[in-house]
């Protein structure tokens, strides 16, 4: 499919943004995923969606920003519920594969357990403004007029290559516009809010997400995988176990493994923080899959949470909990990494060739060689 360039002016106000997340949010929507080329991961079965919002109450919202020929950058938010997640926090872990990077607010999040405020996702720079805005719009939520701390969860991803990161351009309507348009249903990906300017492999990058529901006999439960990728050397890549990098040849090829991917694991299964982080380190295996070794450049930052056990956290007094045991971890274990698989995939093949700030150029992983080396090994679904 052709790559269609579009121009926008800035201009103020949370309802350009939301114009302009809508506008680009159309422009992704053909394109396909993984699974319409044929491409199945793993033996585990998605949601009906295949996507974060499998687990429900699970909302996503983005501002993509695409103005001009620099600017190429946005902001995701993950909400675990449409409440006041102050008043209703979640359980949380954080994980850190490889920590050149930035994930603030969490040191809170792994020492209490808990996540307050909407997960943001964004560019390297602009971390501190999208901290203040999501801080500015916790503090206006009704119930919230007597906090004095607030502790937001924001994530980055290095797009300098393709935007002027050192305009850090996205501010406080860019963020509120994400928040308070996030939705459930199917989740934009690609080229798109904090993806919008990523490369990952050597291809353009951006958002991807997946999700694997259990079978009943297993509990039923879903687990969900959000991701923004800026990550990889292209030599590296493997798709569905296929050394797909190889086959696709760069011009110019790079051996490190550098950059930065941010990931969130959502499930419905009842977990405690300690087993939230260990699933939260399954991520990493799920990222092997598809070629990356975190390397000493990158920024390899997980964060997983769970929508069970409502009303835990509040005023003092005793809670009753569900939980699962330990030895019930394995299935989820195994669908996360299938799910980060699986994301990472749909990010690279949703992702449109674009050029950005300096006149950079990067292509998007052609589908049809994808097709052609799966063909050869033999790994395309009938």
């Amino acid at each position: 499919m052709p790559h269609t360039r579009r121009t926008f002016f800035k201009a103020s106000g949370a309802a350009f943004a939301a114009f302009l997340m809508v506008e680009l949010t159309c422009a992704q929507s053909a394109r396909p995923r993984a699974r319409d080329l044929g491409i199945k991961v793993g033996v585990l079965q998605p949601g009906p969606l295949n996507a974060i919002t499998d687990v429900a109450g699970v909302a996503v919202g983005q501002t993509t920003l695409n103005q001009g020929e620099n600017v190429r950058t946005g902001v995701t938010a993950i909400l675990p519920h449409g409440g006041n997640l102050f008043r209703e926090k979640v359980p949380g872990a954080v994980f850190v594969g490889n920590a050149f990077g930035k994930l603030a607010g969490s040191t809170q999040v792994n020492e209490l357990g808990e996540i307050e405020t909407p997960i943001m996702l964004t560019s390297t720079l602009n971390v501190p403004r999208v901290a203040d805005a999501t801080i500015d719009y916790m503090l206006a939520l009704a119930g919230n007029e007597d906090v004095q701390s607030i502790n937001p969860l924001v994530g980055e991803t290095n797009d300098g290559y393709l935007n002027d990161i050192r305009g850090r351009h996205v501010g406080r309507d860019e963020v509120v516009s994400a928040i308070k348009n996030a939705r459930g249903g199917a989740v934009d990906e690609g080229a798109v809010g904090a993806g919008t300017g990523t490369v990952a492999f050597g291809f353009k990058g951006g958002i991807g997400t997946s999700s694997r529901r259990l079978p009943a006999a297993l509990g039923g439960y879903t687990v969900g995988v959000l991701l923004t990728c800026n990550y990889g050397a292209r030599q590296q890549l493997r798709i569905a176990g296929i050394p797909v990098g190889r086959e696709i040849a760069s011009a110019k090829p790079k051996a490190e493994d550098q950059g930065s991917i941010v990931i969130v694991v959502a499930t419905d299964a009842p977990l405690l923080p300690h087993q939230l982080r260990r699933l939260a380190k399954r991520v990493s295996l799920g990222l092997g899959r598809t070629g990356g070794y975190s390397g000493e450049q990158s920024g390899d930052m997980f964060v997983a949470f769970s929508t069970a056990n409502p009303g835990a956290s509040g005023s003092p007094g005793l809670r009753n909990l569900t939980m699962l045991p330990n030895s019930g971890l394995n299935d989820l274990f195994l669908a996360t990494v299938q799910a980060t698989e699986e994301a990472l995939t749909n990010a690279l093949i949703a992702a449109r060739t674009m050029t950005g700030i300096n006149n950079y150029t990067v292509e998007a992983l052609p589908h049809d060689r994808l097709r052609e080396v799966l063909k050869k090994y033999n790994r395309l679904e009938k």
